[in-house]
């Protein structure tokens, strides 16, 4: 019998997550295509039916798991005029929620960030991917920024191409301390405070408002 598109499109999902659970369970480099496959009882010769290398499986693995949230996710902020910072930081809270909650999402981030061996072959494939990913969040958080300097809500004299990337190293560096452990208090109270720290800071000179603080 023929396959249809609907079938082929469940083997490939099945190639899929048998490859991001064997990536989180050994990593990258110690995963062989032979066992995707045996894990999904399917042969090796049918996984290269759909992906080339492993390279290819990281690249559909972005496109699924990631760039399709963050899409979704930023549909959920509230049109400019009723943007606040607190909005952002709701935004940045759902993408930690759910890297928290769903083991897929869990897995895959803990592989890219933690089981990943960086060869130059594999920055050249898969790194374009990874950055238009990490610029999907950037424009995100940039975007909410610029509404906010325009509306007078963060000081004119703010570069927030610099804040930018602040809030966006700080959230990365942040998110490898929970992966490996090494985080000693909540994800989400140190993302929280972290980023109504920096947003005090350009909003106005003064006190911190301790009410924002839990």
């Amino acid at each position: 019998m023929r396959r249809t598109k609907e079938d082929a499109e469940k083997t490939k999902e099945s190639i899929l997550l048998s490859a991001m659970n064997l990536f989180y369970e050994k990593g990258y480099s110690k995963t062989t295509f032979d066992e995707i496959a045996k894990r999904i009882n399917l042969t090796k010769g049918a996984v290269y039916w759909y992906f080339r290398n492993k390279p290819d499986i990281v690249a559909a693995l972005i496109n699924r798991f990631v760039r399709k949230f963050l899409e979704k996710q930023a549909q959920t902020l509230p049109c400019d005029d009723d943007l606040t910072f607190d909005d952002l930081i709701d935004f940045v809270l759902r993408n930690s929620q759910m890297i928290q909650e769903d083991e897929r999402a869990y897995k895959f981030v803990f592989f890219l960030s933690c089981q990943m061996e960086w060869s130059e072959a594999i920055i050249t494939k898969i790194r374009p991917l990874i950055e238009e990913t990490k610029k999907y969040s950037r424009n995100v958080y940039y975007h909410c920024l610029e509404v906010l300097q325009k509306k007078g809500e963060i000081r004119k004299d703010v570069d927030i191409s610099l804040i930018n990337e602040i809030l966006l190293t700080m959230y990365g560096g942040a998110l490898e301390a929970f992966l490996t452990k090494r985080l000693d208090v909540d994800f989400n109270t140190v993302i929280k405070n972290g980023f109504h720290l920096i947003y005090e800071g350009i909003k106005k000179k003064g006190e911190i408002n301790e009410d924002k603080l839990s």
